[in-house]
């Protein structure tokens, strides 16, 4: 039930941002910015294609299902917020003018932290699935390990942005608060990849032990590169 319902919402999440894609291009405006339609568009597409991985890989690495439903929960919940901000025409980060853009900024920085349990807890019961191939064991642990990296950029910037925020500083909260967005993006779909990467040679005429080497080889680029983008992220 818990999977089928993590499906189904990963397809709405996801067309969500194809939706506001298309308002995009209708109504215009910036595409950067506290204030545009970037955000429920990147939050729609990126929360659909991760929750359907957390949703896929969870039954792979057999997690419990009120880990994937939580996933899900705060997944609705940070990119409903998202939207009815950019409906607003105001921003859904470090937004505390009113009330209930108080009330809305808390609740994304709560839904993050729920977020980050997940992955913590998802990572763990990657590394103990011991029925897993060697390959497809490979893949989801250095894609789990990648995944709360992503996570763990996130959590930085939103603090950053929070504190500059609280202080007085909005303005360079928003220009600056974002540096980690390339690393947080590379790092963040390494969960569907590389499982998907190590799914699609079982199809393959090559045994267990050359599957294995290629997804290793295949993780070690991946892991180079999020590193490669972190370093972007600080000196770019």
């Amino acid at each position: 039930m818990t999977t089928r319902v993590g499906y189904w919402v990963s397809i709405v999440l996801f067309t969500s941002g194809l939706f506001h894609l298309l308002v995009f291009a209708v109504d215009g405006g910036p595409w950067e910015g506290p204030v545009s339609w970037r955000k429920p568009v990147t939050f729609g597409l990126s929360f659909g294609l991760t929750l359907a991985s957390v949703v896929w890989v969870g039954t792979l690495i057999r997690v419990r299902p009120f880990v994937v439903a939580l996933f899900t929960a705060a997944s609705v919940y940070e990119v409903a917020g998202i939207t009815v901000q950019a409906w607003r025409g105001v921003p859904s980060h470090f937004n505390f003018e009113t009330p209930f853009d108080t009330a809305i900024t808390a609740g994304l920085a709560f839904g993050g932290g729920v977020i980050i349990f997940v992955v913590v807890w998802f990572l763990v019961t990657a590394l103990r699935a011991r029925h897993l191939t060697p390959s497809m064991g490979v893949a989801v642990r250095v894609g789990a390990a990648t995944f709360l990296m992503a996570m763990v950029f996130g959590a930085v910037m939103i603090a950053r942005g929070t504190v500059l925020a609280r202080t007085g500083h909005v303005a360079e909260a928003y220009s600056s608060a974002g540096f980690f967005k390339p690393a947080h993006g590379v790092a963040m779909h390494g969960v569907l990849v590389l499982p998907l990467l190590a799914w699609g040679l079982t199809f393959a005429a090559v045994d267990e032990v050359r599957r294995r080497r290629v997804v290793v080889w295949v993780s070690a680029g991946y892991v180079v590169l999020v590193g490669g983008a972190v370093w972007w992220s600080l000196v770019g």
